[in-house]
């Protein structure tokens, strides 16, 4: 009988088939390390899971990812894949198709962490208006937390050495385990009843799962609702709890937290000292100030008295005949100098005046020397009137048998008017033929 012969795809089919019909591999959970983790364009992600002995490639399609992821896959987290694993026909090799994929131990833990933390912080649980301020003198001070061990010890300490007179009130409770949760809500509430100033909660350092109690929803909304303000001290100073944000204020010690709730009693009466050092200053210098006001103001009144001005107007009598001789010399010889000024300024327009009218003078003779009848009467020529005095001016103004009396240089004589002749009737209009 021949042996029959099969293609690789139909080996491969046969070999898949397998794979879906065996109950444990449709639904498994499988615990490894990741690595190859890469991000395709199509939204599905291809990695490797493997342990110490072993690995298994591993793909999660694009459509499983916005319920079966909660965070960004990189190299080296550990992992729990929930899947099912099957053949790629393809290639001939299996792997498993994941439907879920979670954070192992510690990584499952900060998962949760930053779920809880998103979840208060949209709440609006961690804002900063709704904290509550911190007592600056409180007299009873609560604390949650384990009744033996470091924390408790080193808050009393310090509240001890700075201030002995305030009251320590202590609300025991499981800070780390089964029910610890429960027992940190019971201590708040109770310290709350017995209206305490400042609730101080926490413990001292430790893994992440020794401090998860302060990462529970239920304290972090106990803390929320106390009416009194609390402080968180949980772990080191690089621990970081929900019960940190949530609180009123965050201390990053047991110690540091006594330091903020409990004053420093030294450091308060140095500072009443310094307080009141200060206010004497100011005490002082007001009182200076206020007895220089007084002088100034009995110095006015000593000057608005009627008696002082009495005196100052006696006085200034007694100044003004000396005041007022000065002025009248002053005064005296300001005139003086001022009338000599003034007369050397006349006596100068006096003498441009003088020679001003001297020259005016002096022309105005020649201009009448000029119009002096008698030096013309020199040159030959006659002055005529009629009988009664008026002035010839031509010949028709005369007629034969009129009286004239001619003017010469030297004399005048009498004449009567005899031919008259006109001048055109001359050869040369002067008389001349």
């Amino acid at each position: 009988m021949a042996e029959r012969i099969y293609s690789v795809s139909q080996v491969n089919f046969y070999i898949k088939d397998l794979f879906q019909t065996d109950p444990m591999l449709r639904s498994i959970v499988v615990r490894g390390e990741l690595s190859n983790v890469k991000y395709h364009t199509s939204g599905h992600i291809y990695f490797t899971l493997k342990d110490e002995k072993g690995q298994i490639a591993g793909v999660m399609f694009a459509g499983s990812r916005s319920t079966g992821l909660r965070f960004r896959m990189e190299e080296g987290q550990r992992v729990l894949v929930t899947g099912q694993v099957s053949v790629y026909e393809r290639d001939g090799r299996y792997q498993i198709y994941a439907r879920k994929i979670e954070l192992d131990g510690i990584g499952r833990l900060y998962e949760q962490f930053e779920q809880l933390k998103a979840k208060l912080s949209e709440e609006g649980l961690f804002a900063q208006e709704r904290k509550k301020p911190i007592p600056r003198f409180p007299e009873r001070v609560g604390i949650v937390t384990a009744a033996t061990g470091a924390a408790i010890h080193d808050i009393m300490t310090v509240a001890a050495r700075r201030d002995p007179f305030v009251q320590l009130i202590l609300s025991p409770a499981q800070v780390q385990g089964e029910g610890a949760a429960a027992s940190i809500v019971r201590g708040i509430r109770r310290l709350a009843a017995m209206q305490v100033d400042v609730i101080i909660v926490g413990r001292g350092g430790g893994s992440i799962e020794d401090l998860w109690a302060f990462n529970e929803e239920i304290v972090a909304r106990a803390i929320a609702a106390c009416p009194v303000p609390v402080i968180s001290a949980v772990g080191h100073e690089t621990d970081f709890t929900i019960a940190d944000f949530v609180s009123d204020f965050r201390a990053p010690t047991p110690s540091a937290a006594a330091e903020i709730a409990v004053p420093d009693v030294r450091a308060v009466l140095g500072e009443l000292e310094t307080r009141t050092d200060t206010i004497g200053r100011i005490f002082h210098g007001k009182l200076r100030l206020a007895k220089q006001q007084m002088r100034q103001l009995e110095l006015r009144i000593l000057h608005a008295s009627p008696s002082y001005r009495l005196r100052g107007s006696l006085q200034r009598l007694d100044e003004y005949p000396e005041r007022y001789h000065r002025l009248m010399q002053e005064l005296i010889r300001k005139n003086r100098q001022e009338l000599a000024e003034r007369e050397k300024e006349i006596r100068r327009q006096m003498q441009q005046e003088l020679q001003e009218n001297l020259h005016h003078l002096h022309v105005l003779e020649a201009k009448l020397a000029g119009l002096d009848p008698m030096k013309r009467l020199a040159k030959g020529y006659a002055y005529v009137e009629h009988a009664d005095g008026r002035p010839v001016k031509g010949i028709s103004e005369l007629h034969p048998g009129d009286h004239l009396a001619v003017t010469f240089r030297d004399g005048t004589a009498d004449t009567v008017v005899g031919d008259i002749r006109p001048a055109d009737e001359l050869e040369d209009g002067y008389g001349r033929r």
